[in-house]
């Protein structure tokens, strides 16, 4: 049975298939870019105006700057481990959702250490032009709200 896109245009079970498979390879890009510490390979599939709510301050930005990725990139020793798990994707039409947990690791040069935690994170992206595009991204770490407010980088999914 055909799965039906938010106008109502069946799509058969293969182009579901396909792009989900389109989705992860993505993100998994994405990661790889992180590992090598390749900044364009890693803003590429963002669009100029995506909607970015990192770790990082400020609250929100808009769109990757490639400098500044790099720059952040450049502040680790060795390679950047970030790996994607249970990631759940929703394709309709042309546009899609995603979320599930990232691992992000290694050596950032400030430091002087090993750091590794899991965090919670939500993609959205629409096709343009038969190609995906990022257009929001919304990584997260939980905090313990016991009165003294500290991230809990020691959960796991």
């Amino acid at each position: 049975m055909p799965t039906a896109t938010l106008n109502e245009q069946p799509v058969s079970k293969t182009q579901a298939a396909q792009d989900e498979a389109d989705i992860r390879a993505l993100i998994e890009s994405v990661n790889r870019a992180h590992y090598t510490k390749d900044g364009a390979t890693l803003v590429a599939p963002y669009t100029a105006d995506a909607a970015i709510f990192s770790l990082a301050p400020p609250l929100a930005h808009r769109g990757m700057d490639l400098r500044e990725k790099q720059a952040w990139l450049d502040s680790w020793d060795g390679p950047i481990e970030c790996e994607a798990r249970d990631f759940q994707i929703a394709v309709r039409g042309d546009a899609a959702f995603s979320h599930g947990y990232l691992w992000l690791g290694g050596r950032p040069k400030a430091a002087g250490r090993t750091i590794g935690f899991w965090m919670r994170a939500t993609v959205c992206l629409l096709r343009e032009e038969g190609a995906w595009r990022i257009v929001h991204e919304h990584t997260s770490v939980p905090f313990y709200m016991d009165g003294n407010p500290r991230p809990a980088f020691d959960l796991e999914p």
